[in-house]
């Protein structure tokens, strides 16, 4: 992503301090989120940082100063989603990232911590990739019902590093039925626009329950002039995310305290 130490810098900065919002109208038979919902987000934030360095302690110790930033990194967002240490992102996130460390930046309730991260899984076709960090994450998403549908039309906020904390409610422009085993990964679509390093952010509903991550942004392009038509977001089939962690829990007890 385009300068990303600067997305960084400017998200975490937002965790500490009260973040702005613009609101849309919201059908009164919805929960609109509101400020509540905006300071999860922000006890939230999570970015992925793609770099040759080997420890990037010096920059986050720092404030995220331009000066100590690593000048190769990469990245995006991510979503905490279990309390010890498991985050979902975008796939496509981690290109690159055969000849790189990985690393998460943490909000945690505004004590920003980081971690190096491991790769437990990927999957192109989902655009989805599943990491862990060896520590414990109290601040984490908790998925809403795959027992329910989601209706087109449900207003969301979503929480990508770029621009996550001063995200325009949007509302879902494609419905979900309710997951079976079956199930598998579901794009859907939102009128949130979305900007480089929101990728692999988390898709929100008013209540702070994970609908799903951040994929992609689609525009029209008549005659050179681009306009934006919808963003793109990606719901895994839940339980099979659940059993991927359960997996790698048994299989790496050390790294999972």
């Amino acid at each position: 992503m385009d300068n990303i130490y600067q997305k960084v810098t400017v998200a975490f900065l937002a965790v500490l301090s009260a973040a702005c919002s613009v609101t849309a109208p919201i059908p009164a038979s919805y929960q609109a989120p509101d400020k509540t919902t905006r300071q999860i987000v922000r006890e939230r934030v999570s970015a992925v940082v793609l770099t040759g360095r080997k420890d990037i302690s010096s920059w986050t110790n720092q404030q995220f100063m331009i000066e100590d930033a690593p000048k190769d990194a990469d990245g995006g967002s991510a979503a905490p989603i279990s309390d010890d240490g498991y985050f979902l992102t975008a796939d496509h996130v981690l290109v690159g990232v055969s000849d790189k460390n990985v690393f998460i930046i943490y909000a945690n309730g505004g004590k920003i911590t980081t971690s190096k991260a491991r790769v437990v899984w990927r999957s192109a076709k989902d655009d989805l990739a599943l990491l862990h960090i060896p520590m414990k994450t109290p601040y984490y998403y908790r998925w809403s019902s795959p027992a329910r549908r989601i209706s087109q039309g449900l207003p969301v906020i979503h929480g990508g590093m770029a621009t996550g904390t001063k995200s325009s409610i949007g509302i879902l422009r494609t419905g979900l039925a309710a997951e079976s085993w079956m199930t598998r990964s579901r794009f859907f679509k939102m009128d949130i626009r979305l900007e480089p390093g929101d990728s692999g952010g988390p898709v929100i509903d008013a209540y702070g329950n994970l609908i799903g991550i951040n994929s992609a942004v689609e525009f029209l392009i008549p005659l050179e002039t681009a306009i934006f038509i919808d963003s793109e977001g990606v719901r895994p089939n839940i339980r099979k995310i659940n059993e991927l962690i359960q997996v790698d829990r048994n299989s790496n007890p050390i790294s999972n305290r």
